[in-house]
């Protein structure tokens, strides 16, 4: 899936601006940004629902807007079930079958007797965990080969949790299908993605394997004999300070800064582990609201 240079402009407003990148099956792709950023405007447009102003979506090279039927190789599972909570169990495999010609309803009991997921009568009355993981359950019985999942582990408690990210992993693993997660579970993206894009204001700030992101910065703990000097403030993504304590994000290839530092006479200097969280807030300078 081709993601070619797509704009959306809703109420005269641009929500998403000449966004362009590739996924490609047997990945794990990570969207993140800021509440507002465009994440869900994004996957929309990747599932066809939503047609962008401009540019294109395309699967082995041809339009998904153009050629409709090549939507039964997406689905779009939101961060709500509600739509669905009058279904029961029954009828929304009947919908789903009649939509996506691949659809493996015995895959799909056998995913529901592991997980110990009984018919019901309305959805609605699943808790909502078990929402969760029945909708998921169901993407991955389309046999779609790309699955587009929009906060996927909100709210939910850590068995749920653990038991979608293995479901997750499995199916990626095993059935060589792309998932891309709009998350701001960064602890959780971590875990999994190969990839992550990082949308700010609507356009690709930054995209990297994760592996290749971490290898760019190097995160630094530092100690002087007073408060952290401006001059270093001013050329370092400041993560967090605590009294004389400040721990910063610098790039790894930075011999200036590190030259700079030096000459500060550091009381301590120590190398940190990175995460995609402190990546995330040296980009776009805060952890809340992500």
């Amino acid at each position: 899936m081709e993601v070619k240079h797509i704009s959306k402009v809703i109420h005269h407003q641009t929500i998403l601006a000449d966004i362009e990148f590739e996924v490609i099956p047997g990945n794990i792709v990570g969207i993140v940004g800021r509440n507002g950023a465009g994440k869900t405007t994004l996957l929309r447009s990747m599932a066809g629902i939503l047609k962008p102003t401009k540019g294109d979506i395309t699967i082995d090279g041809q339009s998904i807007f153009l050629k409709p039927s090549l939507k039964a190789q997406t689905i779009f599972v939101p961060d709500s079930s509600e739509a669905l909570k009058n279904y029961s169990t029954k009828e929304l495999i009947y919908l789903y079958k009649s939509i996506y010609p691949h659809f493996d309803q015995q895959y799909l009991e056998a995913l529901m007797n592991r997980f110990s997921l009984e018919p019901i009568n309305k959805i609605g009355n699943y808790s909502k965990g078990m929402k969760a993981l029945f909708t998921l359950i169901v993407a991955f019985a389309t046999k779609a080969k790309y699955i587009l999942l929009d906060e996927p582990t909100d709210g939910l408690d850590v068995i749920i949790k653990k038991q979608i990210l293995q479901i997750l992993i499995e199916e990626v693993a095993d059935k060589d299908v792309a998932v891309i997660i709009s998350s701001h579970r960064l602890d959780e993206l971590e875990f999994m993605a190969n990839d992550v894009i990082l949308i700010k204001d609507g356009r690709v700030d930054s995209h990297y394997e994760l592996d290749s992101m971490k290898e760019l910065y190097k995160k630094i703990q530092l100690v002087f004999e007073t408060e952290l000097p401006e001059e270093i403030a001013e050329n370092t993504y400041v993560l967090e300070q605590t009294g004389r304590v400040s721990t910063v994000l610098i790039p790894r290839d930075s011999t200036a800064v590190e030259e700079l530092i030096s000459s500060y006479h550091p009381l301590l200097y120590e190398e940190l582990s990175m995460s995609l969280e402190d990546y995330f807030i040296a980009k776009l300078g805060g952890d809340d609201n992500v």
